[in-house]
């Protein structure tokens, strides 16, 4: 079955608003073209097995992983780990002692940007799922395709990533208290904080940067240990080593049948 590409660029849309719940706004749109370009490539492996909606958002989801995993890398991962903690999360949905305030959920729901940053704090696989069945529309079935899971895997996910997305929403009071007078959002500086340490930010990017990690409470200690990881590859960079014979020999051997 030969891929529709008036069907793919109709997709652009939902999948435009599938990335913008997994990565920054720049870092969206590049995955958006990624996954059109990938599509594209491979119009030919497209046999109709599922709809194009699902299969370009698993592309696209599988370029977010492998994005998610260098961030996690950089940042520390607190945003974008790959399982949820069980006894946290039992601590919480699990005790029958806990609620939270339904009207003080509904009106942050209701408002775009706090969903928005509830949404930032879930784990990138249930955030993945949740945004995929509850606003993409997707089923059960097709969150696991493009999750490439089990359906049970894929309804846990849906139930977890929903109770989870409540428990933010509910904790968003709390958070701002803590984050009060802070400049920008902690996920802004965090994607941006590599091109910091590179000298790769525009002047209004780093003091925005520089801002946020003279007062907030949490991320400072992230930039500090990134600053000693950093340092700690560069030292060990030698300009003494020295490459053993065989080595040489191998890689003069390739360059000789390479002339």
């Amino acid at each position: 079955m030969a891929l529709d590409i008036a069907a793919l660029a109709g997709e652009v849309p939902g999948l435009l608003r599938y990335a913008r719940t997994l990565a920054g706004p720049d870092e969206a749109e590049d995955l958006v073209q990624e996954t059109v370009a990938r599509a594209l490539a491979r119009a030919d492996t497209f046999r109709g097995d599922s709809a194009v909606a699902t299969w370009l958002h698993r592309i696209l989801h599988n370029l977010a992983v492998d994005s998610s995993r260098r961030r996690r890398e950089v940042a520390g991962g607190d945003l974008l780990e790959e399982a949820e903690d069980d006894s946290r999360f039992a601590t919480t949905w699990a005790q029958g002692s806990w609620t939270v305030d339904s009207h003080r959920v509904v009106e942050r729901a209701e408002t775009a940007e706090e969903l928005r940053d509830a949404l930032a704090r879930l784990p990138f696989i249930y955030r993945s799922a949740v945004v995929l069945h509850d606003a993409e529309g997707m089923t059960a079935p097709e969150v696991a395709q493009v999750q490439r899971i089990g359906l049970a895997a894929a309804k846990q996910r849906i139930r977890r990533g929903r109770m989870l997305l409540v428990t933010a929403l509910a904790g968003g009071v709390e958070r701002r208290q803590a984050l009060q007078g802070v400049p920008g959002r902690c996920w802004d500086a965090r994607v941006l904080v590599s091109d910091y340490l590179d000298g790769q930010l525009v002047q209004r990017d780093r003091r925005v940067v520089e801002q946020h990690l003279a007062i907030c409470p949490t991320c400072p200690p992230l930039y500090a240990g990134l600053v000693s990881a950093t340092a700690a590859l560069g030292r060990m960079r030698d300009p003494d080593t020295v490459v053993p014979p065989t080595l040489a020999e191998r890689i003069a051997a390739l360059t000789s049948a390479a002339d």
